[in-house]
């Protein structure tokens, strides 16, 4: 099964790929997971990422998607594999496309976790007040729903023109977002 997870800051897509890990035996493939373990492995495309990073540039396109086509080769991602992170906009959602094509697989589902941006907010104001986060506070939280919804909700649309969107209500309790995602993939 070879998943992607879409959906705004808050929406609970973490707490959701831990679960399909566990439940379908796939890893979750988080492009700054990636990154860290590319850097760490010293590749050449890690070796790269880190001088741009310790320059305190962001790292392009065209190297986290090389990244990320070296991550699907690993063996663990021959079952499947859930995307969280990646890609963000649709010139990465095109590469992707491309990487997969070339390694003949193709995408099952994307799992588009619908919530509130109100809501998100409340979400957050609240778990602020239980921990000491400092992107835990309403100004960063709207900024970063602004990003997701000029970057990253046009994937939505991308993606739908694929059949490939599957759209759970994220604001449920997570058990019962759970099951509608299973449900959605038919598991």
């Amino acid at each position: 099964m070879r998943l992607i997870l879409l959906g705004p800051p808050g929406a609970g897509k973490g707490t959701q790929a831990k679960i399909l890990v566990e439940a379908y035996g796939i890893p979750q493939l988080s492009t700054g997971d990636i990154l860290r373990s590319a850097i760490a492995d010293q590749t050449q495309l890690g070796l790269e990422a880190k001088a741009i990073m310790d320059r305190g540039d962001l790292v392009s396109d065209a190297i986290v998607n090389g990244i990320v086509s070296e991550r699907l080769d690993a063996e663990d991602c021959k079952p499947g594999f859930i995307l969280d992170g990646f890609p963000r906009t649709i010139a990465q959602a095109e590469a992707l496309d491309g990487m997969l094509a070339d390694k003949g697989v193709a995408l099952d589902a994307v799992i588009e976790l619908k919530a509130d941006a109100d809501e998100l907010v409340r979400r957050v104001i609240q778990r602020s007040k239980d921990s000491n986060r400092p992107d835990d506070n309403p100004d960063v939280i709207r900024k970063r729903l602004d990003v997701y919804q000029s970057s990253t909700a046009p994937l939505v649309d991308y993606y739908g023109r694929q059949n490939l969107v599957k759209t759970v209500d994220g604001m449920s309790p997570v058990e019962e977002v759970t099951d509608a995602i299973k449900s959605a993939l038919g598991k």
